[in-house]
């Protein structure tokens, strides 16, 4: 069953680039309603935990040194339709492959460096945004 909500971070190449105001921005001009945000800088042992499901992959310690290599903008975001919209608001994986003004398309340098995350369906962007915010740290009606 589709959910409203989804959750998203802005990455450390982003932030570090001063993109976050730009990206966030674009996505509340694109409809999404910010349901909580905050600024962290995780820990390699945090990234780890929240990549845990690509430990055995090659690419885990690279994804965890560089998700820990400056702070992250993690947020919460509702609209009707929400993981679906906004996967379409970032592009694609590569930004090369990114649709003309996509959020990739538009800040990000590389496939691995690639400005933000968004989940992939409702189930993830539930455990993701508990991950990163309790029940207390969201704004609600």
């Amino acid at each position: 069953m589709a959910t409203n909500r989804t959750f998203t971070m802005i990455k450390p190449d982003a932030t570090g680039a001063g993109k976050t105001g730009a990206i966030t921005k674009m996505i509340e001009e694109a409809g999404f309603k910010i349901i909580a945000m905050k600024k962290v800088w995780l820990t390699a042992e945090l990234a780890g935990k929240f990549y845990a499901i690509h430990k055995e992959r090659p690419f885990y310690k690279d994804l965890c040194s560089y998700m820990s290599s400056g702070p992250i903008v993690p947020m919460i975001l509702e609209k009707e339709n929400a993981v679906e919209d906004f996967r379409k608001l970032i592009g694609a994986t590569d930004p090369a492959k990114a649709a003309p003004g996509t959020i990739r398309a538009l800040f990000a340098k590389s496939i691995d460096a690639n400005a933000i995350h968004g989940s992939d369906s409702d189930a993830n962007a539930d455990i993701e945004g508990n991950f990163f915010f309790s029940q207390f740290e969201r704004f609600e009606k």
